[in-house]
């Protein structure tokens, strides 16, 4: 990005848009200018940002136009948006009905990636936030001051092989297995409830994983785990998590790792040895 030049932020919600915020500005970007969410976007980020324009799900022509009409050139998407609010809570402008009219399915992935098509044929670039957050995207290693013990490392091996199964199929990323069995795969519901669900039936001593699909579009959708990751694992009785390594962020890291620690809880990075 040239000096001056603003950047764009998509954003959803919880933490990540306001982490986003700060570590551009530490990159060097001058000028941030938020699309952000009514029920969804914390309106915390709007100290964090030189603009906010503020709209419902769905009014894409606005999104497009409020990019244009501060300069924009270059957009990032940051946060997630509730699944549920996809379908029920969307008030589509004529611009988006017409976008999910030609989408065959309807998932995060194909619905953002036609966002993006939209931006371009508007000037705007969908650009991926890695760029600004190498220092938060682990590479492979242990995280956590505990070692993953023998059996939490094979579990491991066990529950990347589903869980990259379950990913190529689109179905969810996040898998809870113990001694062999599958006990919760995400689906619809995302990744707090798959982990809540699994470590309710493994009733402690369960370990997760969270992988990325083959051909994942880092732009909008790379896999995030955060304090409140730990704080759902410790509750659950998950013992351990493995994410994919270099390509997983790692929200409020300095926290998420002290809350790790003092949980007694395991945490790696694993590579993708087919990549």
């Amino acid at each position: 990005m040239s000096a001056g030049e603003p950047l764009g932020i998509i954003a959803g919600n919880r933490i990540f848009p306001r982490i986003f915020a700060k570590e551009a500005r530490r990159a060097g970007v001058a000028r941030l200018v938020a699309v952000a969410f009514e029920g969804e976007t914390d309106p915390a980020l709007e100290p964090l940002v030189d603009r906010v324009e503020w709209m419902k799900l769905g009014q894409l022509n606005r999104l497009v136009q409020a990019f244009k009409a501060n300069g924009v050139r270059r957009v990032v998407m940051v946060g997630q948006i509730a699944p549920k609010n996809l379908y029920a809570n969307l008030r589509v402008d004529l611009r988006m009905a017409a976008l999910l009219a030609r989408l065959k399915r309807r998932n995060a992935e194909t619905i953002f990636g036609a966002v993006g098509e939209e931006l371009a044929k508007d000037g705007l670039e969908l650009v991926s936030h890695t760029e600004f957050l190498a220092s938060l995207i682990p590479g492979p290693g242990v995280l956590t001051r505990r070692k993953p013990k023998a059996a939490e490392r094979a579990a491991f091996q066990f529950g990347w092989r589903v869980a990259k199964e379950i990913a190529a199929l689109d179905i969810g990323q996040t898998v809870v297995v113990k001694e062999g069995t599958v006990l919760a795969v995400e689906a619809f519901e995302g990744t707090d409830e798959c982990l809540r669900r699994g470590g309710a039936l493994g009733q402690g001593g369960a370990i997760a994983v969270k992988v990325t699909k083959p051909n994942q579009d880092m732009r909008f959708d790379i896999p995030c785990i955060g304090p409140e990751t730990v704080a759902i694992l410790k509750a659950s009785g998950i013992a351990a998590m493995a994410v994919e390594a270099g390509r997983t962020l790692l929200l409020a890291k300095e926290e998420l790792l002290a809350a790790a620690d003092a949980a007694g809880l395991a945490l790696a990075a694993l590579a993708d040895e087919s990549r």
